[in-house]
């Protein structure tokens, strides 16, 4: 190559004129020898490395050539460019943190809707009763954030906080929760939350009995379905405490809700009396579970253990206590989607029975969930052995179903189905949902020409 020769012939003028000026010896010229070789080599590297790049360079597209971008700044920009810095998203590095939520907007249609349960009807906060036929639109939209911390050794801590806003103008809370544990051994739960479900109603969508927490679950003068809910959790006027443990296939859990306990009645009113609270209540509720394969059983207990914590006054001004209230609840589960994603049918039998102040509570409900259609009924016997007519006629006037002591059966239908994957979107269902209620009474307390209720529902829920 021309290089090569250029390169040694250059060299060795240097070195021959060095050897003649200076006359060095027959070593000073291997050595200068061994050097120029070293620098060819050098040389040749170099070039190979040179035209491997030029070849690159001719072979590789224009557009695939990478330029510098041009960005246009205007003096205005330039001034504000610390208040338009890009933002930016920091976190503590202590674990994981989730933002999800879901849309839950309904359309319903409902007889008028006074009368026969304490059923919360609306997915808003208000009762939703009055005299009329209903006919609206309802809903919330839910904005979650979970973090969580999980331990080498599986021990976790972590925390769900869940704002809700209601299509009524108003702000609500589901979850506000901290917890603690060992994964798959023991756990800790304090906050605002929901126990263990006692009385699962599958795909309900529109038979809400126990609405979205605690408190309200009791109407005087309707009739109570009783679902084991009072002691679960969620309340608007108290907190929860919940210890739980899983060993193998068997679950335990203890739940203890302090609480304001007149929240649990409508307008803090029992039996015809109004009720006055004197201190809070303290809920116990304990839990065990036994689950295999697609089966799984569980039986509680919720008491309510603190004496006169509210109550009336008779008529010779003494405080009568009516916050004793004990209730016990069975129900078993048959999941057949968990061997069987695409046929399976779900199945849950349901029963609760509570004792009360003056009155006691029997419910059960069997339902079905096969292929996204939901068909369930529920029973209920309410036993009242006292009520105050006098005082009910003031305040129930023509709303109230039950205004004497007796006894009265409430049977419900409800069934709802599911409409998957909307427009393709995963995270997209609608579901329909109907159900109809009626009561039959053993006294002359009730209308019996007007003692059934039925609605239908449409509801948009979708997830993010």
């Amino acid at each position: 190559m021309k290089r090569k020769a250029l390169a040694l012939f250059i060299g060795l003028t240097i070195s021959t004129g060095a050897l003649a000026a200076n006359k060095s010896t027959s070593s000073d010229l291997e050595q200068r020898l061994n050097q120029l070789e070293q620098r060819l080599i050098a040389a040749e590297q170099r070039a190979a490395t040179a035209e491997a790049e030029i070849q690159q360079i001719k072979t590789t597209p224009k557009s695939a050539q990478t330029t510098a971008p041009v960005q246009v700044v205007s003096e205005q920009s330039v001034n504000d460019k610390a208040d338009n810095q890009s933002p930016k998203l920091s976190l503590t590095g202590y674990g994981d943190l989730k933002i999800y939520g879901d849309v839950e907007f309904n359309m319903d249609a409902a007889s008028r809707s006074n009368g026969l349960t304490s059923v919360r009807r609306s997915a808003n906060t208000n009762w939703a009763d009055g005299n009329n036929e209903r006919w609206d639109i309802n809903g919330r939209l839910l904005l979650g954030f979970d973090g969580y911390r999980r331990m080498e050794n599986g021990q976790f801590a972590g925390f769900s906080a869940q704002p809700l806003a209601d299509l009524s103008g108003d702000m609500n809370l589901d979850d506000a929760v901290f917890f603690f544990g060992q994964e798959n051994d023991w756990k800790i739960k304090v906050g605002r939350f929901e126990a263990y479900d006692m009385f699962p109603l599958n795909q309900d969508t529109f038979v809400e009995y126990s609405g979205n927490t605690a408190n309200d679950l009791y109407g005087d003068g309707f009739g109570y379905i009783y679902m084991m809910k009072e002691g679960r959790g969620r309340s608007d006027s108290g907190g929860s405490f919940l210890m739980s443990k899983t060993i193998d296939n068997w679950y335990f859990e203890f739940n203890t809700l302090l609480e304001d306990g007149t929240s649990l009645y409508q307008d803090k009113s029992y039996h015809g009396n109004e009720l006055t609270k004197d201190k809070n209540v303290a809920y116990l509720r304990p839990v065990i579970s036994w689950s295999q394969d697609e089966f799984s059983v569980a039986a509680a207990m919720e008491a309510q253990v603190v004496d006169n914590a509210y109550g009336y006054k008779d008529a010779n001004g003494q405080m009568v206590d009516q916050s004793s209230r004990t209730g016990y609840g069975l129900t078993m589960t048959w999941n057949g989607l968990k061997s069987d994603p695409d046929n399976g049918i779900v199945a849950n039998f349901n029963t609760a029975y509570l004792d009360a102040a003056d009155e006691t509570d029997f419910t059960a409900g069997v339902n079905a969930l096969w292929q996204r259609f939901e068909l369930g009924y529920i029973y209920a016997h309410n036993d009242i052995d006292k009520f105050d007519v006098n005082s009910a006629m003031d305040t129930c006037e023509d709303d109230c179903w039950i205004t004497n002591a007796g006894t009265y059966d409430i049977h419900t239908i409800h069934t709802s189905y599911q409409f998957p994957n909307v427009m393709g979107m995963k995270n997209f269902n609608i579901y329909l949902g109907t159900y109809v209620s009626w009561v039959s009474a053993d006294n002359d307390g009730s209308d019996s020409d007007d003692n059934t209720r039925y609605g239908g529902r449409v509801r948009f829920k979708y997830y993010f």
